[in-house]
């Protein structure tokens, strides 16, 4: 027999196989997996605010001059931290569950001098975990007391460029998850069902004209345009997408030139919207039509909205001013139909600034003809000066 080793009994063969290979008593023991239950009671802690979270409302607002287009508005501000990224945040933290990358005692970290961060803190909180928010040194008072009335701590920077690194950084250093949601708002949220686009569509089922001319959107990580764009193509929608911007910030310029490597150097005064440089997020192929307005031009919006709704924010006013601009460009073409955008969060969160007549004042907002001349709009249907002149970029 080969190497000397004599042949098993026929008996003693079959034994061999079914002989266990070591004792029971040295067994390596299972993994514990302790780690696992905290994630599916974080999961189903998240799920059921989804399940208590009702929809928003679709407001449905009459200009005598826009005789023939009607107006809606996607009141996101009733979410209940006070703005739409209340929808994001939500999905950002999904999505870091889902994937391994948030577990228990994980400090979350975002860059964001907009709502984002509000909302982030507030799922922090309801997880028990720490929250950092990376933002610019000009952001509201309003919001920093939310994301401290949450338990989250802020740290300031003073260029917008800035949050990125800081943010990598931090995370590192705490051994934390950084949500980033300039990279990840377009792939986290669900364009298909449960999301803004879906629930607007809807609410416009049941009236007079149920499919929108147009959905007007300003952009901050490009995700909520990416997300109502990719829901028109997959419902086959005739709407058409237009996303405004803002000054100081480049989405604007790398629409129109096919060119996202343009980078900015100032910081967008809109707040949570307008970023110097182009944001993973933004999906421009999606997008129908782009314009930029001019800052003054979004306050002046913003002021009027506040006056005849109730307090809305800066990004809202951009929405509005873009809206009423396609607006006038349906009646000089003879069209009608109806149109929607979004109100983005609360103008309480602006009362320091947008809404203060001396902080207005100070930053060099001169806002009184373009409030003049937006009102004349609404009222009458005449669209002049300083509407659609300097700083109006289509």
């Amino acid at each position: 027999m080969a190497h000397g080793l004599a042949p098993l009994a026929e008996g003693e063969a079959a034994s061999a196989m079914f002989r266990p290979l070591a004792s029971p008593d040295i067994l390596p023991p299972l993994p514990d997996l302790g780690g696992c239950d905290w994630v599916r009671h974080a999961i189903a802690l998240v799920e059921g605010e989804t399940q208590r979270t009702a929809d928003t409302h679709l407001i449905k607002m009459i200009f005598p001059g826009l005789a023939g287009i009607s107006v809606y508005f996607k009141n996101e501000s009733t979410h209940p931290t006070g703005s739409l990224k209340h929808r994001l945040a939500r999905s950002l933290v999904l999505y870091g569950l889902y994937n391994g990358l948030i577990r228990e005692n994980t400090t979350l970290v975002e860059a964001s001098s907009g709502s984002t961060v509000v909302s982030e803190a507030y799922f922090a909180r309801l997880l028990n975990l720490p929250f950092i928010a990376v933002m610019t040194s000009s952001t509201s008072r309003q919001k920093v007391e939310a994301i401290e009335g949450f338990g989250g701590k802020c740290h300031f920077v003073e260029g917008a460029c800035e949050v990125y690194g800081a943010a990598r950084r931090i995370a590192a250093e705490t051994n934390g998850h950084y949500l980033d949601q300039f990279t990840f708002a377009e792939r986290t949220t669900d364009w298909r069902h449960g999301n803004a686009a879906e629930s607007i569509f809807a609410q416009m089922q049941c009236e007079p004209e149920p499919v929108p001319e147009w959905v007007v959107m300003s952009v901050g990580t490009g995700g909520t345009s990416a997300t109502i764009g990719r829901h028109i193509r997959y419902c086959n929608y005739t709407t058409r997408l237009c996303v405004a911007d803002v000054e100081n910030s480049v989405f604007f310029d790398a629409y129109k030139f096919g060119d996202r490597t343009i980078v900015g150097t100032g910081n967008s005064r809109i707040e949570g919207i307008g970023r110097p440089r182009v944001e993973p997020s933004f999906v421009s192929e999606v997008i129908d039509h782009m314009v930029s307005l001019p800052d003054v031009a979004s306050i002046a919006a913003m002021t009027v909205l506040s006056k005849r709704l109730f307090l809305v924010g800066g990004s809202t006013g951009t929405n509005f001013m873009a809206l009423c601009w396609i607006a006038a460009q349906m009646k000089e073409a003879g069209r009608e139909g109806p149109l929607v955008t979004l109100i983005c969060d609360s103008g309480a969160r602006y009362v320091d600034t947008y809404h203060d007549a001396a902080w207005l004042k100070v930053n060099g907002f001169e806002i009184a003809p373009y409030v003049d001349a937006l009102e004349t709009f609404l009222d009458t249907g005449k669209f002049a000066a300083p509407l659609g002149g300097p700083g109006f970029r289509s």
